[in-house]
């Protein structure tokens, strides 16, 4: 059975992102460096949602460095109902059926473990249907307030975690790792 892992980058007041805010909050060091190279190293279908897949592609697609070109050569799957393909990133498959069904179905299968990165609805709705196994939260030293967009936690439903790793990078970023509790029908 497939693992599900879904990776936040967040502000410590839980947006992931800001008005104007440059790329990891302005926070990119060399260990998350090696962490981002580490975790794309390892088998694995990269799940997304539209937004991400198309902030993402406008970059990956032409690309020529190390970690972007390892991004285009790993299974992709986009969840959207207004994209059309071809799509332009090479190996992404376009799923337009249900999530909740896709993504039970494939955590039933044996294969290269799930992992969902940014995606903020598509993260909610997985946790909402349980299907999220872990949860990773790279929390950037920043508080956004009023300037805050996409607050990962908006209409969520009570959730309970197991921490089961926690780490500093760059000496200022916190890297939390959860285990979801499944939660009783």
């Amino acid at each position: 059975m497939r693992e599900l892992t879904a990776d936040l980058f967040v502000s410590m007041d839980g947006f992931a992102s800001g008005v104007n805010e440059p790329p990891f909050f302005g926070y990119f060091g060399n260990d998350l460096s090696v962490w981002i190279k580490e975790n794309l190293e390892k088998p694995q279908v990269l799940v997304m949602g539209r937004i991400t897949y198309a902030a993402l592609a406008q970059f990956a697609v032409e690309a020529t460095d190390e970690l972007n070109v390892r991004m285009t050569a790993l299974p992709k799957m986009v969840f959207s109902s207004t994209l059309q393909e071809p799509l332009a990133w090479k190996n992404t498959r376009l799923v337009k059926t249900s999530m909740e069904q896709e993504i039970a179905r494939l955590k039933e299968q044996s294969g290269d473990p799930l992992r969902c990165i940014g995606s903020i609805r598509l993260v909610r709705n997985m946790m909402r249907f349980q299907l999220v196994d872990r949860l990773r939260l790279m929390i950037f030293p920043v508080v956004l307030g009023s300037a805050g967009r996409e607050s990962i936690y908006a209409g969520y439903e009570k959730t309970s975690f197991e921490l089961i790793g926690s780490r500093i990078l760059d000496a200022r970023i916190v890297l939390l790792e959860y285990k979801a509790r499944k939660q009783s029908a």
